[in-house]
């Protein structure tokens, strides 16, 4: 597993060693209470408190833990998955604000989320099953190696990475992914309604946002309402000229105007900046 990298200014929790320990060790984090997970957000944000950050850290990589078990299906280390999970979650915590009256927990869902997705993403199956000689090599000889269906023990990972001459993560790794299968990315036309979400339901829809929704419905509304009230407020000429050369699926040029009125193109260019001016005053309004 890579390195994990330093955000949020401060070190991401490593996945290494053994998984199970992690896991365990995690779990015996004490969870914190509301009042103390406000005291250390608020010793954070206005004191760049880095122990106080910490503290909020781990108290809840359980969770990742807990939200990285439900991509077991994609074919990716659990470990993988885990980490990038913390990365998720040291940046929730750097963006928390805890007088909005939510856990971090829910508030952090999302980026612990969007973090495993983006990963996903990344190394997903199709593209990547085997790129190195090593890689190559577990690809056409795993499966015939294997004694029996299912996941392979600790003694069997070693007697195939012993017979093979590679190393025993590869081994497992390539397990993992050829354990996995490949979905298509969308979910087909004639997806059945119980049928397993594919990868683009997990994006985060930065639209979503019900506030965001209503909010640039009624400004689109109000902004025809202002445009047709100026357009009214207009003399029927330059109001025909606005519509002619700005409104109209088939625009018309200056010079189809001129022709039309029996002027100059540039008169039709003054009445129509004329124009454009009081509209913009009723917008400005």
């Amino acid at each position: 597993m890579s390195q994990a990298l330093v955000t949020a200014n401060f070190p991401v929790p490593s996945v290494v060693g053994s998984l199970d320990a992690y896991i365990s060790a995690v779990h015996r984090i004490p969870v914190l209470s509301q009042e103390e997970e406000q005291a250390l957000s608020h010793r954070y944000n206005e004191e760049a408190d880095l122990t106080a950050a910490k503290k909020l850290v781990m108290s809840h990589l359980r969770f990742v833990v807990h939200v990285a078990r439900g991509y077991n299906g994609y074919g990716l280390q659990l470990a993988d998955l885990i980490q990038e999970g913390n990365i998720g979650l040291m940046k929730a915590v750097k963006r928390f604000d805890p007088d909005q009256g939510v856990r971090l927990v829910s508030f952090a869902v999302h980026w612990i989320r969007a973090e495993m997705h983006e990963f996903i993403l990344r190394n997903w199956r199709i593209v990547k099953v085997a790129t190195t000689k090593a890689q190559r090599k577990l690809f056409f000889n795993l499966r015939k190696s294997k004694k029996r269906l299912g996941w392979m023990n600790a003694e069997e990972v070693r007697a195939v990475a012993k017979d093979l001459g590679v190393p025993e993560a590869t081994v497992r790794e390539m397990e993992s992914r050829l354990s996995g299968r490949d979905i298509g990315f969308e979910a087909p036309a004639d997806a059945e309604e119980d049928a397993k979400p594919a990868p683009a339901a997990f994006l985060v829809d930065e639209g979503a946002d019900p506030y965001d929704s209503v909010s640039d419905a009624d400004h689109a509304d109000d902004q025809l309402s202002t445009l047709s009230t100026a357009l009214n407020k207009l003399d029927e000429r330059s109001r025909n000229i606005i519509q002619r050369r700005w409104l109209d699926d088939d625009k018309a040029t200056l010079q189809d105007l001129a022709d039309e009125y029996g002027v100059s193109a540039e008169r039709i260019r003054q009445v129509e900046a004329n124009a454009m001016k009081k509209m913009r005053g009723l917008f400005a309004a």
